[in-house]
C-alpha cells in the first residue's frame, strides 16, 4: 500500500504516505463547496504533473551532470463542467539564471520531462501546455 486516506468531515480528508509518514491535507475548491484553505483533490493532479516533469527530467540532468537546482514551476489549473473535471493544465518551468546549456541539452531535457510518468498517465483529453523558460 502508498498510502491512506482518512476523511475528515467538511470535505476535507487527510492523507498519509505510508513509507514517510508525510501528511497531506485536501479541501473542495471554494467554486465547489469547500473552504479552499487546503489544495483540492484536482489541485494536487496539477502539481502531481508539475513535480513529476522536473523529478524525471532532475534525473536525467544527474546523469548528464547538470544540477536544476532552483528551477521554479507555475502551475495554472483549467476546469470544464458538465462533467466537472480538469480540462487544461499550465506548467511554466523557469530555470536558474546561472543555468547555460546548449541546445541539444534542452531538447534532451524538455523530452524527457513531456515523457514523465504523470504526464503519460493523464487523460488525452486533459490539455497539458509545458513551457520551458531557459535563460
Amino acid at each position: 500500500m502508498t498510502a491512506s486516506v482518512v476523511y475528515k468531515g467538511q470535505l476535507r480528508c487527510e492523507c498519509t504516505h505510508l513509507q514517510s509518514g508525510t501528511v497531506i491535507e485536501t479541501d473542495a475548491p471554494t467554486d465547489n463547496r469547500g473552504k479552499g484553505e487546503r489544495f483540492s483533490p484536482t489541485d494536487t493532479v496539477c502539481v502531481a504533473l508539475a513535480t513529476c516533469i522536473v523529478t524525471t527530467m532532475g534525473m536525467k540532468a544527474m546523469d548528464m551532470n547538470i544540477d536544476l537546482t532552483g528551477t521554479n514551476i507555475s502551475i495554472t489549473k483549467y476546469m470544464l463542467a458538465d462533467p466537472r473535471r480538469i480540462g487544461k493544465i499550465d506548467v511554466i518551468l523557469q530555470f536558474p539564471t546561472t543555468l547555460a546549456l546548449d541546445e541539444k541539452d534542452k531538447t534532451i531535457l524538455e523530452r524527457t520531462g513531456n515523457n514523465c510518468p504523470v504526464a503519460k498517465s493523464l487523460h488525452p483529453d486533459v490539455v497539458q501546455h509545458i513551457e520551458y523558460h531557459w535563460q
